[in-house]
């Protein structure tokens, strides 16, 4: 048996412990039989993502008619803005309330949002509050899974809402695909017009590359990852805890370790969630930043996680800033610095005369700076990370 499937190491629910006894050779839900059966998992390191699924759909004849319980897990810190819509989106799931429950993580919030959970909470017994000391993402994600007794785990943000169907429609996808991981697209809104703007670029292939949650709307694929994921227990007691030491792309570390030991995530088009863009260019660029400083994190434990786009970023960042500085002292520097500019500023203007054209001219202002935002921000996090973990590890990790 794997060392990862050893829940001692990290103490799920008593109520969880008979079926864990069940599932210590590490397998995977499948629908043989029409029910949650069990069947023998194939470790994969060399699961291939990005694969469509063209003629996939749900058939619900072909669903058990007993339904799993399910666990929403939300890791929040500082949401008092959101909290409650958040909350409220999971409480209004047609989902049978009584195969629900929700637990909050609080990470010592100080904004008001725990007032607000606690306000919740008095109001659906169904709604968990739970503490966080460690106040970031993996820590909260780990106290709420020791605690969850749900089949099926879903993953809620507090800066997010998602549709009245979607754990019915994570268990459907669950039980009829043979996935152990199931997710949607993104629906990238702004409640402000710089918000609205910045909700474009990330929802750009030019902004986010390849990312297939944030740029496909209607596809139906296997993929690397998803947002907002349901889970099968199964898969959780495979893989074990979340990596606390990530305080960003803790996800992306997570869903790597999944697929490594045979896991399928599926990217379904009808799984549908709105998440609610930055408002100011600091925000945004801090979000990015973390981001590219944290991937290098899990690019030094998992470097076949790896793709071209995690690097192209870096790449011009260290070229912009190499031959800005060399510049005054080389023509050749100079020359380099120039073209670096001019090619990047032509792209970036393109592609913002492309997105301003489909969702509005009055974008087309702001655009051009969310894209170098989006790019320099994770290039240049990215950079620091290669400093930080990889040049000078001595250094102790810091969560910025």
């Amino acid at each position: 048996m794997p060392a990862e499937c050893n829940q001692k190491d990290f103490g799920f629910h008593p109520l969880r412990q008979r079926e864990i006894r069940a599932q210590l050779d590490c397998r995977a839900l499948t629908t043989e039989g029409g029910g949650l059966l069990l069947r023998e998992n194939q470790h994969n390191a060399n699961v291939s993502p990005c694969e469509p699924l063209e003629s996939y759909s749900v058939d619900q004849s072909k669903t058990s008619p007993r339904l799993p319980f399910v666990s929403v897990v939300m890791p929040v810190r500082n949401e008092a803005d959101w909290i409650v819509r958040s909350v409220s989106a999971v409480l209004t799931q047609d989902y049978p309330r009584e195969l629900m429950e929700i637990i909050v993580a609080d990470g010592q919030s100080i904004d008001g949002t725990r007032e607000k959970i606690q306000a919740l909470s008095a109001e659906d017994s169904r709604v968990r509050l739970i503490d966080n000391p460690g106040k970031i993402a993996p820590t909260g994600l780990n106290a709420c899974l020791r605690v969850a007794k749900g089949e099926v785990v879903i993953r809620v943000d507090g800066h997010c809402e998602i549709e009245s169907d979607y754990a019915s429609r994570c268990v459907q996808h669950l039980r009829v695909a043979k996935v152990q991981v199931v997710g949607g697209p993104l629906d990238t809104i702004g409640e402000t017009q710089l918000a609205r703007t910045v909700a474009i670029a990330m929802s750009s292939p030019f902004g986010v590359g390849n990312s297939s949650f944030r740029t496909r709307k209607n596809a139906t694929m296997l993929t690397d990852t998803v947002a907002f994921p349901a889970y099968t227990r199964a898969a959780i007691d495979d893989a074990g805890p979340f990596d606390e030491e990530l305080v960003r792309n803790q996800d992306d570390e997570y869903h790597f370790r999944l697929r490594k030991r045979g896991a399928k995530i599926l990217l379904a088009s009808d799984v549908r969630a709105r998440y609610y863009a930055r408002s100011s260019f600091r925000s945004l660029w801090n979000q990015f930043f973390q981001y590219g400083y944290w991937k290098v994190r899990v690019m030094q434990k998992h470097a076949l996680q790896m793709s071209v786009r995690h690097f192209v970023t870096p790449i011009f960042a260290l070229t912009l800033i190499t031959t800005a500085v060399l510049a005054p002292f080389n023509s050749v520097m100079r020359a380099l610095f120039e073209a670096t500019v001019s090619s990047y500023a032509i792209a970036n203007l393109a592609a913002s005369l492309i997105a301003a054209k489909v969702k509005g001219w009055p974008h087309v202002k702001k655009l051009p700076l969310t894209f170098a935002i989006l790019h320099l921000g994770y290039g240049i996090g990215f950079l620091k990370g290669i400093v930080r973990f990889i040049l000078i590890p001595r250094l102790a990790p810091d969560r910025h």
